[in-house]
């Protein structure tokens, strides 16, 4: 065989590889929104790594201060929030990756009704020693304006992650 079919051969089976830890970490990333979406706080802390930082007004360090800034999300009733990835990139050494998209938001206004707000999440993920990919950074910004109608469609469309 010669080296140019030896590379494009590596190329083409590190592409797959690639494309197989980009699906896991997108299927990671629904998992840790539908932990969310069920109220399964507990559920939730096991997506994030021991040394995460998820960035907003403040930063939250470690699994039990985000746990607990993100508490006000697992009670019945209000906010909500849901999230789904867009883009997904795997490095080429498989042990870290990106995870990018629209979040939506629903919540009540002094006046008690409903209020929905969206922006665009990006998660950092890193593949951890037991196999697992757990967020090592999270931070997000609003979008201006109400979601739109294709945001709304993106973000509650059926996922095929078991």
């Amino acid at each position: 065989m010669t080296k140019t079919l030896i590379g494009i051969i590596t190329c083409l089976l590190a592409g797959t590889a690639i494309a197989d830890l980009e699906d896991e970490v997108r299927c990671r990333e629904i998992g840790f929104s539908n932990s969310v979406e069920q109220l399964d706080l507990e559920a939730f802390r096991t997506f994030i790594d021991a040394d995460a930082r998820f960035v907003g007004a403040s930063v939250l360090r470690g699994v039990d201060e985000i746990a607990a800034g993100w508490s006000v999300f697992f009670t019945e009733g209000f906010p909500k929030i849901k999230w789904r990835p867009q883009i997904v990139e795997v490095l080429e050494d498989g042990r870290l990756a990106l995870s990018r998209g629209p979040f939506i938001s629903v919540s009540k206004n002094a006046e008690g009704d409903k209020v929905e707000t969206w922006g665009t999440f990006n998660s950092i993920w890193r593949l951890n020693s037991d196999g697992e990919w757990r967020v090592v950074f999270d931070a997000g910004n609003p979008g201006p304006g109400s979601p739109g109608e294709e945001i709304l469609e993106f973000v509650h469309q059926e996922d095929n992650c078991s």
